[in-house]
């Protein structure tokens, strides 16, 4: 599956704005302004006060693009839910072609503004800086660990722990597996094989990765309503249950409407 989904080619260069003004009272990012990305078009700045971070974990400093009907830009969406993050980072919806004109623009304002010149499609989920005005990453699955880094999320009382640093390398080696096999346009014997593999593993837990649910859900669950699940699972008992289980939370009822 693509990390991101094209929205919309290049804006004409007399509907481009410069970025919006750094929120009032706020400090602006003392972050250099992105290179180029090495591979296609991709922008993978991060979250966080360590080696790999470079933008400061504050609250209401970052606004989210998501694209209306991506699967991936759903798994951002439950993620803000999940985390209780929805009123601290700002959500912008991008509808149809013809849709949030207004939105659109100031999306390519933010990927100019990080990347001097930008000529390549805009893409979502984008995570952006609202303090200068940036695109911090647009590759998912960055976006989805860097959320829980941000006030509120680590080690809170109530919040599931999506990416506990004992499973990081389950829940990517499980990401690789479901786009390999879980996916619309997989082989259906690959589809079958994997659909089989996972009702299997559903025998003996409540989620993918053991008893708590983690990011792997999530993943799993928009795969698998991406499926169309009721049709696509008719054979599967434990799958079908898995997806109308999950489906009947809040924040994954909420998510789907939102998205």
């Amino acid at each position: 599956m693509p990390e991101t989904a094209s929205l919309s080619p290049a804006a004409p260069a007399s509907t481009r704005r410069a970025p919006a003004s750094p929120a009032t009272g706020a400090v602006a990012a003392a972050s250099p302004r992105a290179a180029a990305p090495s591979r296609g078009h991709r922008i993978r700045s991060r979250i966080g006060v360590g080696p790999a971070g470079g933008f400061y974990p504050a609250p209401h400093r970052y606004q989210l693009y998501l694209s209306e009907g991506c699967p991936r830009s759903l798994r951002v969406s439950i993620t803000l839910g999940l985390l209780g993050l929805r009123d601290s980072v700002t959500t912008t919806l991008l509808t149809g072609p013809s849709g949030t004109p207004d939105a659109r623009v100031a999306l390519r304002a933010a990927y100019e503004a990080t990347w001097h010149h930008y000529d390549g499609p805009l893409t979502a989920p984008a995570l952006c800086d609202r303090w200068s005005g940036r695109i911090v990453s647009n590759h998912t699955p960055d976006i989805l660990r860097d959320l829980g880094e941000l006030p509120g999320c680590r080690d809170a009382a109530g919040l599931p722990r999506l990416h506990p640093p004992s499973l990081a390398a389950d829940i990517d080696t499980f990401r690789a597996f479901l786009d390999r096999g879980l996916t619309p346009d997989a082989p259906p014997t690959a589809r079958s094989a994997a659909l089989g593999s996972l009702d299997q593993r559903l025998a003996a837990r409540t989620h993918v990765l053991g008893g708590e649910l983690t990011a792997a859900d999530v993943d799993l669950w928009v795969a698998l309503t991406r499926l169309g699940a009721e049709d696509a699972l008719s054979p599967y008992g434990r799958l079908r249950d898995y997806v109308r289980r999950l489906g009947a939370h809040p924040v994954f009822r909420e998510a789907t409407q939102l998205v």
